[in-house]
């Protein structure tokens, strides 16, 4: 179970990097990028394919963000010169050329058999005790300011309600049990680093890698650029007419979500152990703009929260077919079984009720900022 529960925080971590990234296009700047898996695509490839040829993977990851970056540097000069809609049209077809030159190009990519064999970090490494617990300090680091955080919002809420009997307050303090528990499972993988070194390595450099980049975002969009970023999402125009080179600043914000996103395929890659161009469909982008619009465009912290909603509920709609049997149980109308392609059909249209019902109640999304993002004026 430790091994199955440091699976999902690698991909929680993962959609999270990936999310960040079209947070900064679309929440803060406000491009509508319907093609951010091919981000994704270009920094998986490209890593893998330069650690095979020798490349060490941190050269590797780096390379193959900055090629995402050149892809956005390509994508934006042709396109944030037109109207939203016709970017988002754009952003598609080049998101689906990328993933069949990767079917097609066997010579490059081997094509529909993948790559299936490249090396994956600390896959070698085998620590001493010091190494485990200078790891575990690491993973402390990460934890601390999350507690910190979520300890000082709960203050806050308590000096506006005045009382523990608070339904954010109780989340809240959910939130933090879930936290330090998984912190704890976290721990132990660490410790116990020989039993899975590939996946427990690769939990703490994603969530290192996450960190980075939550720590750097945030400084980003608060400095200056951050504040004209803004501007622009709200109304281009003005900004122009106060002396910003719109298009300039737009096209820094794609290219900087595609380097993030490039970052989020190399780990993508090195948690799947192979790549194969069906791992790059479409349907990764919409989770994506699910992640963001759950937890709030705009807002980094919500992504994050987004991100592990979304993984919660995936997790947890995966023993349906259990329920199932229970309320067979007992309300005998109800089938007790049902087949894979249902089941995938039913979790989609799920949580696309749930979205519904947000949109309804907080079309800002759980932590957005109505005001901030001008809706319902």
């Amino acid at each position: 179970m430790v091994s199955y529960f440091v699976s999902l925080v690698i991909f929680t971590a993962i959609y999270a990097i990936f999310s960040l990234g079209l947070n900064l296009q679309w929440g803060f700047t406000g491009l509508i990028n319907f093609g951010h898996v091919a981000f994704m695509t270009v920094g998986a490839y490209s890593t893998v394919l330069l650690s095979n040829a020798g490349i060490p993977l941190v050269l590797a990851a780096l390379v193959g963000g900055g090629l995402a970056t050149f892809l956005g540097l390509l994508i934006g000069l042709s396109t944030l010169r037109l109207r939203e809609d016709y970017l988002a049209i754009v952003t598609i077809g080049v998101s689906e050329v990328i993933r069949l030159v990767a079917l097609n190009e066997e010579w490059l990519t081997r094509g529909a058999f993948g790559i299936q064999r490249f090396p994956l970090p600390l896959e070698n490494f085998r620590p001493t005790l010091l190494s485990r617990h200078v790891m575990i300090g690491l993973l402390t680091a990460i934890a601390i300011p999350v507690f910190w955080q979520l300890w000082k919002w709960a203050k806050r809420r308590l000096q506006k309600v005045g009382t523990f009997l608070d339904a954010g307050l109780l989340l809240t303090a959910i939130c933090a049990a879930l936290t330090l528990w998984l912190y704890g499972v976290c721990a132990v993988a660490l410790y116990n680093f020989s039993d899975n070194p590939p996946r427990n390595g690769l939990m703490l450099v994603s969530l290192i890698v996450l960190a980075l980049v939550f720590w750097r975002l945030e400084w980003l969009v608060q400095s200056p650029w951050g504040r004209i970023l803004k501007a622009i999402r709200e109304d281009e125009e003005v900004a122009k007419a106060l002396g910003k080179n719109v298009f300039w600043y737009k096209l820094q914000s794609l290219m900087l979500g595609g380097f993030i996103a490039g970052i989020a395929g190399a780990l993508f890659a090195w948690q799947l152990s192979t790549v194969y161009p069906d791992n790059f469909l479409p349907l990764l982008t919409f989770n994506a703009w699910t992640i963001v619009v759950l937890g709030g465009a705009g807002n980094n912290v919500g992504t994050i929260l987004g991100s592990v909603i979304f993984w919660a509920y995936l997790t947890i709609t995966r023993y349906l077919p259990n329920l199932l049997k229970v309320i067979h149980g007992v309300i005998p109308a109800v089938p007790p079984t049902v087949d894979d392609a249902r089941l995938g059909a039913f979790r989609i249209m799920l949580i696309g009720l749930i979205l519904i019902v947000l949109m309804m109640a907080r079309p800002q999304g759980i932590l957005g900022k109505k005001e901030e993002l001008t809706l319902g004026r």
